[in-house]
């Protein structure tokens, strides 16, 4: 071999191990640009999952919390059901009373009613043929010499009770009434009594 080819040989050589040294540097950096990357794509995707369960969890807190909302209004729609079936069978107790009692409870409501002494009582058509006088002559009895109650001519559509009337004036005594304007003070006590 003459001089140029190993002058050739020599930088081919030279020429090859620093191909080689860029190469390896090269992969090296790449393995570790590769690693960098791959742990920085771990760390983002664990904390994608954490976050997606931690969403996950607060949507079911949520599914669970409106089930139990749900659920309380389900309860008491029941239990208000129940009130009003309660106060329904007081009213029909009350209009199915026998005739001594439910006369006793109109004289003690026109007592009660009666500012005067000097009203009318309007009764349903019913109530006045069967119960109308003697309720008025109870009442008056129980007023004294105060009792001038009259029977009205005039009936109207109710169920129990009557309307206490002094011209333009009048008193809503019926059953529906009492019995509507009570439940407000009662609720709680039937509630109580029926749910405990």
């Amino acid at each position: 071999m003459n001089g140029i080819e190993k002058i050739i040989d020599r930088i081919s050589g030279d020429a090859r191990r620093e191909i080689d040294d860029v190469l390896a540097q090269a992969r090296a950096r790449a393995e570790e640009i590769t690693a960098q990357y791959q742990a920085q794509a771990k760390a983002e995707a664990d904390d994608i999952l954490v976050r997606g369960e931690k969403a996950a969890e607060e949507r079911g807190e949520r599914l669970a919390s409106v089930a139990q909302l749900e659920c309380r209004k389900g309860v008491l729609a029941a239990k208000q059901e129940v009130i009003d079936e309660a106060f329904q069978l007081a009213m029909k107790k009350l209009v199915a009373l026998p005739q001594p009692e439910y006369i006793s409870l109109l004289v003690d409501l026109a007592v009660q009613a009666a500012s005067k002494g000097s009203e009318k009582l309007i009764f349903s058509p019913a109530d006045r043929a069967q119960v109308g006088k003697a309720v008025v002559v109870g009442a008056n009895q129980k007023l004294g010499a105060k009792g001038q109650l009259t029977l009205a001519e005039e009936t109207r559509p109710m169920q129990g009770g009557f309307i206490l009337s002094d011209g333009d004036v009048e008193v809503n005594c019926t059953f529906d009434t009492l019995v509507r304007l009570q439940r407000g003070t009662l609720s709680t006590q039937v509630a109580d009594v029926l749910f405990g």
